[in-house]
């Protein structure tokens, strides 16, 4: 098939490549070829604007492109930044899939579970949900989905990648939390309380792959693993599997004055459950966090 994929040297991005490439024609859209020739296969031909390419000609279109959400303060000009990197380039796909006589049959585009905004532990939320609390992460994602689903239609289906903490040594927030832990100096953050739901990288590339595969699955699907944990546990897994102590705990009041409104994603969380993939028999290979982090480490 003919397929094109943005945000392809991002964490998901380059690991999905990797299996797309010896079997589908892959179109790459970046910023940076040079940059991107260094992370992704040769044989994937890159293109640096839309207008580049025929979507007469694409069967799926695979929409991961974004500015790091939790990489810096949210300034206005950083907030900005986050909002036309997703929201902004996902309204220019929808109309370039609307414009043309055959469009993609398939147009699987980014989201996170952040679509909820904070929740507490003992709310179990899945894709019927519809009580979110109001906030930045929720009127990004919401705005992000909305531009996606703008290209719905009779011949093209939309699945939405409402994405949790992705676990991978290689980027990513375990990525972050490595050298701290690795000295004995991590441990849970603020209450602790707030629950994390987690995803290994081979579980996300498979259920993209398995969205991929199932063409009559449509709509938002949660990208996390079955059984969320609260940060807590997340840090004394983490240490355990280290064979490390986490003696180390950052109050709520250090993580508001170091990363300002962005801590939000640090202090609160949701209990995300990932039903509707449940429900269409998708199998998680890592359902227990312990497993998954072990799987990371050796």
């Amino acid at each position: 098939m003919n397929i094109l994929i943005t945000g392809a040297t991002g964490l998901i991005g380059q690991e999905l490549c990797k299996f797309l490439v010896n079997k589908h024609n892959l179109t790459i859209l970046t910023r940076s070829e040079v940059r991107a020739r260094q992370v992704l296969p040769q044989n994937g031909h890159f293109v640096s604007q839309l207008s580049e390419v025929d979507f007469n000609e694409m069967d799926i279109i695979i929409n991961l492109a974004g500015e790091p959400i939790a990489d810096k303060r949210w300034s206005d000009k950083q907030k900005e930044a986050i909002i036309s990197s997703r929201v902004g380039l996902t309204e220019q796909i929808s109309r370039h899939i609307n414009a043309v006589q055959n469009p993609p049959h398939t147009f699987i585009s980014g989201s996170a579970i952040g679509v909820y905004g904070r929740q507490s532990a003992d709310i179990t939320v899945d894709e019927s949900f519809n009580k979110p609390f109001d906030e930045f992460s929720h009127q990004l994602c919401r705005d992000w989905e909305d531009a996606a689903l703008a290209a719905k239609s009779e011949q093209t289906r939309v699945c939405l990648l409402r994405t949790g903490v992705v676990l991978s040594r290689h980027g990513g927030a375990l990525k972050k939390m490595l050298p701290a832990f690795s000295w004995g100096m991590g441990g849970p953050m603020g209450s602790g309380e707030q629950m994390m739901s987690w995803i290994h990288i081979d579980d996300m590339i498979q259920l993209i792959l398995f969205l991929i595969k199932h063409t009559e699955l449509e709509g938002a699907f949660n990208a996390t693993a079955p059984n969320p944990v609260s940060n807590k546990e997340f840090s004394y897994c983490l240490a355990n599997v280290l064979n490390r102590p986490a003696f180390f705990w950052l109050p709520e009041s250090f993580l508001k004055w170091a990363f300002g409104e962005m801590s939000d994603l640090l202090i609160y969380g949701q209990k995300v459950i990932p039903q509707k993939a449940l429900d269409a028999n998708y199998r998680f290979r890592y359902t227990s966090l312990e497993e998954a982090l072990k799987q990371i480490m050796h």
